[in-house]
Formats: structure tokens, C-alpha cells, sequence
């Protein structure tokens, strides 16, 4: 899920304008991989609770990624129905994200 999440974020911020590429652009791109790479950091670790954390990471910058497509709403640079097609993925990858984290804190 995470995988697909990137590989959409990656889609609709191609949409943004071009004097976006080092600012808003950037940032939510690096907070989508941030998604995904935390996850695979997380699985490499020795316990349960350091696996946690880096999901815990991975959730914040979902949080992250949907608070930048806020501010790509505002500025018209995406449509309602784009920003609902990722806060719905996001909304989604969350729960799995949330509900690892409860299963790996037991």
C-alpha cells in the first residue's frame, strides 16, 4: 500500500507548477517516501518496539503528505477529487499502519 501511495503522490504533484519543484513538490514527495521507507526500515529492526517507532514515523509523515496536499487544494494546483483520491489512500494506509502498530505493542 505504501508502494502505491508513492507512486501516486508522485503522479499528482507532477501537476504542480514548476516554481513548486524545491518547495512544495519536494516536500511532499520526501514525506510519501518517508511512508514507505520508514516501513522498511522498521521491518529490519531487532524488536517489536523499535519497529513501532519507525511506523510511528511512517504515520507522521502520512499526517505530513496530506497536510501538504491541504495546502495544494488551497492553491488550486490539485482538484477536490484528487485531494479526496489521496486523503481516502492515506485514510486507508493509516489504519493498516495503526493497527500494525497496536499488534507489534501487544
Amino acid at each position: 500500500m505504501a508502494r502505491e501511495f508513492v507512486r501516486i503522490i508522485y503522479k499528482l504533484t507532477k501537476l504542480f507548477p514548476k516554481d513548486e519543484l524545491f518547495a512544495l513538490t519536494s516536500q511532499i514527495r520526501r514525506a510519501g517516501i518517508s511512508v514507505m521507507l520508514n516501513i522498511a526500515e522498521g521491518t529490519d529492526r531487532g524488536s517489536d518496539i523499535d519497529f513501532a517507532r519507525f511506523l510511528r514515523i511512517a504515520y507522521t509523515s502520512l499526517n505530513e503528505v496530506i497536510s501538504g496536499c491541504y495546502i495544494a487544494l488551497d492553491q488550486g494546483y490539485i482538484d477536490k477529487t484528487m485531494f479526496d483520491n489521496v486523503y481516502h489512500k492515506s485514510h486507508d494506509l493509516g489504519k493498516r499502519i495503526n493497527a500494525f502498530i497496536q499488534v507489534l505493542n501487544k
